[in-house]
Order: C-alpha cells, then structure tokens, then sequence
C-alpha cells in the first residue's frame, strides 16, 4: 500500500503522513501531554498536600535532633541528678531561732538492686504498665487516655510515662503548656537514649514524691513503716505505689484509709499486668497495714516553699564535710504558716469561681529579708515555686516604675496629666472602662490606672530610660523597649517586683531579697555571714515621697481600695495581665512589703474580678 503524490506530506512532520481516508487530522493541542508536562501541571494545593507532611517530618527531625544535642550539652551526664547517698543534716532555723525544718534522711538514695521487686513492679503496674516496651513516650498510653477523658468530659487520665515524669521532675516546671509537654516529650525521649530503664526507673524512685514532705521510695518507707524500703513487704510497697497519684490525698499521714483502698487496687494492677499471681494478690489484699505511730508528726506543708528556696540559696554548703550545718533564717515561722493557710482558703473559698487555681506571696522587711515566701498553693501537688520561678506579665503593677521615671523628669502627683485616646505606631491603647477623663492629675491617673496616661509619658521619656529604672530598682528579667512596657507587658517575677516596691517603703533603698543571715556548723564554725550594709540610695528622698503619696492614692481612693487596712496606712498598686490572665497587688506598710499573684499554671484566663 503506498501514497498517492505528496498532497498530505506535513511540513512541519516530515516523518508523518496521511491517507485522506483517515479523516480530519485532530488537534494537536488536545491531545493528552507527556507524563513530565502532567506531573508539572499537577495544582499548586495538591503538591503541598503530598509534600508539606513531608517537610514538616524533616524539620521536626532536625529540631528535635537540635535539642538532643543542646540538652547533651547541658546535662551531659543525666546520672548527677541522683540525690547524694550521705551529706550533713541540715537545720533551717527561723528569725527568732525556732526550728522550721530539718533536712537529711529525705536524701537517702536506694540502688533498684538493693529494692524488692515488688516495689519497682507496684510503681510500674500502676503508673506505666508499658515502661519496658515504649522508647520514652507511649502513644497507645496516649490515645487510650484521650479517648477516657473525652468519654469522662473531664481530665480523668494522664498519658504521661515514667520516663514523661522523670523528665519533668529533674528538669522542667509543672506549667500546663503546650509549649512544656512538647519539651516534656522530647526530653524523654533522650533520657531514653541516654540512660537504660533500670537506670530511669531507679532515678525515678529515688526522686518522686510521696507526700508528707516524703522525696524517694526510702523517705517515703521510713516516714509511713519506720522501716527501709529494703524491708517493704508487697502490700507495704503497693501502698507506697498507689501514693503516686496524689500523694496529699493518699498519703498515709492525712488519710490512712484511702492510702489502704488506694494500696489495694495496685495489687489488682500488679495481678493484671501479671507482676503477681492471684493467690499473693489475694494474701495482699486481705493483709493488715501497720503504719508508723509518728507519721502523723507535723511536716509544716506551708513552710516547704520557702524552705526549698532557702536549700537552692544554700546549695554551696551541701557538700561541706560537717554532720551537721545550721541555716539562720529571715523568716517569720508565723507569718509564713499564716501565708500558706491563707493562700489556701482564698483560693479553696473563691478559686473555682475566679477561674484561678494557684497563688503565690511574698513578703519582706525594709532590707530585703523575706519574711514568707508561698510558692503555690500545695507543695504536695507541686514543688514549681511560682513567687521565684515563674515570670508573668504584671500588668498595671509595672505602672509606678513609669510614674517613678515621670517624677525623676521633673513631674509632681499634683502636675497635669492628659487622659485622651493615643496611638504608638499602629497601636492605640485604651483604658479598662473605656472613658476618658481628659485633663487630671499624675496623682489620680495611677490611682485609677489609666493606660493611656502611662504610655503617654513613656514614650515622652523612652522606653529605654523606664526599664532603666526598672533595672535600679532590682528587675532582671528582659524588658521589652516599646510603648507596652507601660501596661507591664514584659514578665518578671513576683520575687523581683516586690522587692522595686520594697524600695519605696524604705525611703529608696535598692536591696536584693535574701533569706539566710548566717550558715554555721554544729559546733558553731560560721561558713557565711551577711553583712549588714545598706546600698546607695537607688531613689531621691523627693522622688520616693511623691510615689509614696500616688500609691497610697490609689489604696485609698483607687483601684486598690480592697487592700485598705483600717488604722493602717497602706501603699500599693493592682495589676492585671492581657486578657486577665494574671492578677497583682504588691503594697507596703510602714515596716513590711508584700506581693500577691493569683491566677494558672497553663495562662488559662481568669475571671475578672477585684482580687
């Protein structure tokens, strides 16, 4: 079969021909386009479907891989953190000279070899049944108590592991963050890279706590069976398991029943996980538990804040080769039990209804000692001292440190101030009732905490010369230099602001709050004296009477008119955070400074209310 002439010969396709029988010859734009033409024409959304999880993958990797090596770095060997086997006892002593702790025993460590295997297998059974089959974190654990809690409405079940709880323990706070879990996660996964799981759960035992004051599987035995936890039997060790939990609520010292009930139900969990057989957790079960008679002695829960800041303060004493070291102490024992009592039945009687959950307090003499320190509302549940620790945004509570800066520029409590809408850039504060008073006093603006008259004389000073004011006066924390410094946008800590108020109590002294006055041994060598000397003035006398004369305005006629004490002058100012996340008083009297926060460990809002 051949062609007929060249009529159909395609120039632009030597190689091709066509018969005219064939028909129309089809577009050539229509047709399908190679397979590298498909793939490049493939919608912008979709390739980011297929390669987003991908870069996500990779990016995640090298961050976490980032913080594996930054936490090798830091922590190079995760075994130093096992508390020392001896060391002196520790007697911490208050102003007056009376006993307020003694530390020692509750640093025994126990080797896991030298445990029975009942008391690791009661804590596994009943805290992470799956501990020597996760790398770290258990996504199963994970899943299992989200769909509980889901079920239950409410936080019925917690998926973290022992390896999650060690971390924690050694090296974060307990803040309920997203932010904090993620590293939580993290850092598990390398203390299981780092460590073997005789190692973690050894740490683990060693370092947990059991309530009633209680740190480790050792202290916890000798506080509730006077006997070595070498000796415990298995109900004896289940008891001690099940304190985990809760340990203020289980713990044999406050409720020996619930201690029992709870003992009992890790026995089913030890038979399950098939640590046990039935028959020994039968005899388990129905055997009597004998408590120590003297674990019912005091442990003064509302001193343990305090006297953990004072231990860290101390810490380069720790090592001394004494048997015994004495810490003489600015605190009140009074004052600091009345603190803690307080911070809890405030937050016991109004908490649920303010959304706020925690608390802290701190209180100081004219010289900067601390006279109580209440880190949060129950040691027990929490050792994170929130009044040292933990840096909030303390909103208008940062204000007298602008109007401190306006005074030094030569302004006066009776100068004209203007209250008028104002813009910083392409920001425009406004005040908390939405009103404008227009022209008012210096006094009466930080009375009634006007937000725009604090910006407005920020930024006719600068911010650079208000956080160097804050900076005199003793805050550490970084500030940030723009015009919402003046709403106390930049976190500090409760700690540090009281001690910048404590400066105009005391006619302008700067000192640094301190607890220890002296560190001797038992046979009375001195190893630290504090010397008794006052810092330059930090504040002109002129100056610290006119801030005098504004915050005592602002208790008495403004928004701090809750912290009035009848028959007592009283100074100080309220703050509340963005969103109300956070409230503040810090005030003085003649002889005494204090500062309150109240609000949540995760910055869940709180209601607004006067607190």
């Amino acid at each position: 079969m051949g062609y007929e002439g060249h009529d159909h010969w395609r120039p632009d396709r030597p190689d091709r021909f066509r018969h005219p029988e064939w028909g129309p010859e089809p577009e050539w734009g229509h047709l399908p386009p190679p397979d590298e033409d498909r793939r490049a024409s493939l919608p912008f959304r979709f390739r980011i479907l297929l390669l987003g999880p991908l870069l996500l993958l990779l990016v995640a990797t090298a961050a976490v891989g980032a913080l594996f090596i930054y936490y090798t770095v830091v922590f190079p060997d995760p075994l130093a953190m096992r508390p020392k086997a001896t060391g002196p006892v520790i007697r911490i002593m208050a102003r007056d000279g009376s006993p307020l702790a003694e530390r020692g025993i509750s640093r025994a460590y126990i080797p896991l070899d030298m445990l029975p295997p009942h008391a690791a297998d009661a804590v596994v059974a009943i805290e992470d049944r799956r501990f020597f089959d996760h790398p770290g974190v258990d996504a199963l654990g994970m899943l299992r108590a989200a769909v509980t809690n889901l079920r239950a409405g409410r936080l019925a079940q917690g998926g973290s592991t022992i390896t999650q709880q060690l971390a924690k323990n050694l090296f974060l706070s307990s803040e309920r963050t997203w932010s904090r879990k993620a590293e939580e996660l993290v850092m598990a996964l390398w203390l299981e890279l780092r460590l073997s799981k005789q190692e973690i759960l050894e740490l683990y035992l060693n370092r947990v706590y059991f309530g009633g004051g209680a740190h480790g599987i050792e202290a916890a035995s000798q506080r509730y069976f006077a006997k070595s936890a070498r000796n415990l039997s298995l109900p004896e060790a289940a008891v001690i398991a099940g304190l985990l939990k809760a340990p203020s609520k289980y713990a044999p010292s406050a409720s020996p029943v619930q201690a029992v009930t709870r003992g009992r139900l890790v026995v089913d969990k030890m038979r399950e996980a098939g640590f046990i057989s039935p028959s020994e957790a039968a005899t388990a079960r129905a055997a009597e538990i004998r408590f120590s008679p003297s674990m019912r002695a005091p442990d003064q829960a509302e001193m343990a804040y305090a006297v953990d800041f004072v231990l860290d303060t101390a810490a380069r004493f720790e090592d001394a080769d004494r048997d015994e070291i004495v810490i003489e102490t600015t605190l009140d024992a009074d004052l600091q039990r009345r603190a803690g009592e307080i911070v809890e039945r405030a937050l016991a009687g109004r908490g649920e209804a303010l959304d706020a959950g925690q608390a802290a307090v701190v209180v100081l003499a004219a010289d900067g000692g601390i006279r109580a320190l209440v880190g949060g509302r129950s040691y027990a549940d929490s050792q994170f001292n929130r009044a040292v620790k933990a840096h909030r945004q303390p909103g208008s509570a940062f204000k007298p440190v602008v109007y401190l800066t306006a005074v030094e520029r030569g302004l006066t409590p009776d100068s004209i101030v203007e209250d008028a809408p104002i813009r910083a850039g392409r920001w425009s504060p406004k005040n908390d009732s939405g009103r404008y008073l227009g022209q008012t006093t210096l006094r009466n603006a930080l009375a009634q905490s006007l937000n725009t008259v604090a910006v407005r004389l920020t930024l006719d000073a600068g911010p650079d010369m208000v956080a160097a004011t804050a900076r005199r006066l003793g805050m550490k924390s970084p500030l940030r230099k723009d015009a919402s410094l003046a709403l106390g946008t930049s976190e500090v800590s409760l700690l540090d602001l009281t001690g910048a108020y404590a400066a105009f109590a005391n006619g302008g002294y700067v000192n640094e709050p301190y607890a220890i006055r002296r560190v001797r041994t038992g046979g009375g060598k001195v190893l630290f004296q504090r010397i008794d000397a006052r810092s330059d003035v930090a504040i002109p006398r002129a100056s610290v009477a006119a801030m005098d004369d504004m915050l005592r305005a602002a208790v008495a006629t403004g928004t701090g008119r809750r912290a009035a004490i009848p028959g007592r002058t009283v100074a100080g100012k309220t703050g509340t955070s963005q969103d109300f996340r956070d409230a503040w008083f810090v005030g003085y009297t003649s002889d005494l400074t204090a500062g309150v926060w109240v609000g949540n460990d995760d910055h869940v809002m709180a209601a607004r209310s006067e607190l």
